[in-house]
C-alpha cells in the first residue's frame, strides 16, 4: 500500500471523526448529550458544537411552545350541573435533562401525562364552579387557576405550562333537550302573561273609551236639548211680540199658514165645516167677494 493511498485513508478517518463530533444547534432546538445512554450536558445555546465522536449521542429537543388538544370530557359542576368540556394546553420544555429522565425523547409521551394532569385539574376546579361562573367573565379566572396547578405538577416533567384554556363548553345532549323545552315552556308563559296583559289592557283602553263616548254623547244631547229649549223659547218670545205690536196680522198670518196646510196641493186632508165657520173668515171677508 503506497503513501498516496494511506494519506487518503487518514484523510477520510479525519472527516468522518470531525463530522462525528460537530454538530449544529438550531435556534428552535436545545439539546441533550448523552452517552452510552446516560445525559452527560444540556446544550441551550445555538451554534456550532462538538461531542465525543461514536461515543456521545444528540438529543434534540424542541424549545419552542407546544400545544395539547384534550378530548371532550363530561365533567360535573358545583351545582350538578354537567358540561362536555374541550380544552387545549400551551407548555414548552424548559429542563430537558428532567424531561429526558421523567418522560424519555419523545414529545408525545409528555402529552399522555399532560392528559391526566388536565383533566383532574378541570375536575377539581370546575366541580367548585357554578354553570353561570364557567359562563361568565370569571372564566378567565377558572383558566388562570386551572393553569397553574397544571403548571405546578407538570413541573416535575421538565416543563412549563403557559396556558390551559376551555375551547368549548357544551351541555350534555340529554340535558341541552331538557333546557330547551324548559326555556320554550318560559317563553310560552311569557307570552300568554304578555297576551293576558295586553287583553287587560285593551279592555281598560275599549271601556274608557266607551264610557267617554257615552259622556261626550250625553253632553252633547244635553247641549242640544239647552239649544233647542232656547231657540223655542226665543220662536216664543218672537211670537208674542209680533202678537202684541198687531194681533189682527198675527191671526191673519196664522191663517194664511193654516189655510196652507189644508189645502196644500196634493193633500188627503178633508175638512167637513160650515160656511159660517171662523176658520173661512178670511175668505169672507174679501174686498169685493160676495157671500
Amino acid at each position: 500500500m503506497n503513501r498516496l493511498t494511506l494519506a487518503a485513508i487518514a484523510a477520510a478517518v479525519v472527516i468522518v471523526t470531525a463530522v462525528s463530533s460537530l454538530f449544529t444547534v438550531h435556534q428552535t432546538q436545545q439539546v441533550l448529550i448523552t452517552q452510552f445512554g446516560e445525559p452527560k450536558r444540556v446544550i441551550q445555546e445555538p451554534g456550532l458544537h462538538a461531542k465525543i465522536p461514536f461515543i456521545q449521542s444528540v438529543i434534540a429537543l424542541d424549545r419552542r411552545l407546544l400545544d395539547y388538544e384534550a378530548p371532550g370530557e363530561e365533567v360535573i359542576l358545583n351545582d350538578q350541573r354537567r358540561l362536555i368540556v374541550d380544552s387545549f394546553t400551551r407548555f414548552r420544555i424548559t429542563d430537558p435533562l428532567l424531561f429526558f429522565q421523567t418522560v424519555g425523547v419523545a414529545e408525545n409521551g409528555i402529552r399522555g401525562r399532560l392528559a391526566s394532569i388536565v383533566s383532574s385539574s378541570l375536575r377539581r376546579v370546575l366541580g367548585n364552579e357554578a354553570l353561570l361562573n364557567v359562563l361568565s367573565a370569571r372564566r378567565l379566572q377558572i383558566m388562570n387557576e386551572i393553569r397553574d396547578q397544571v403548571n405546578r405538577e407538570a413541573a416535575r416533567f421538565g416543563i412549563a405550562v403557559e396556558d390551559v384554556r376551555i375551547r368549548r363548553a357544551d351541555l350534555p345532549e340529554e340535558n341541552t333537550q331538557a333546557i330547551l323545552s324548559r326555556m320554550q315552556s318560559e317563553r310560552e308563559r311569557v307570552a300568554r302573561e304578555a297576551r293576558a296583559e295586553g287583553a287587560e289592557q285593551g279592555a281598560r283602553i275599549r271601556a274608557a273609551a266607551d264610557r267617554d263616548r257615552t259622556v261626550l254623547l250625553a253632553e252633547a244631547t244635553a247641549q242640544a236639548d239647552i239649544l233647542r229649549g232656547q231657540g223655542e223659547q226665543e220662536a216664543i218670545r218672537t211670537f208674542a211680540d209680533a202678537f202684541q205690536r198687531d194681533p189682527e196680522f198675527f191671526g191673519f198670518w196664522r191663517s194664511m199658514q193654516a189655510y196652507r196646510e189644508a189645502f196644500s196641493e196634493g193633500g188627503e186632508t178633508r175638512l167637513l165645516l160650515s160656511p159660517e165657520n171662523e176658520f173661512f173668515r178670511y175668505f169672507r171677508d174679501i174686498p169685493g167677494s160676495t157671500r
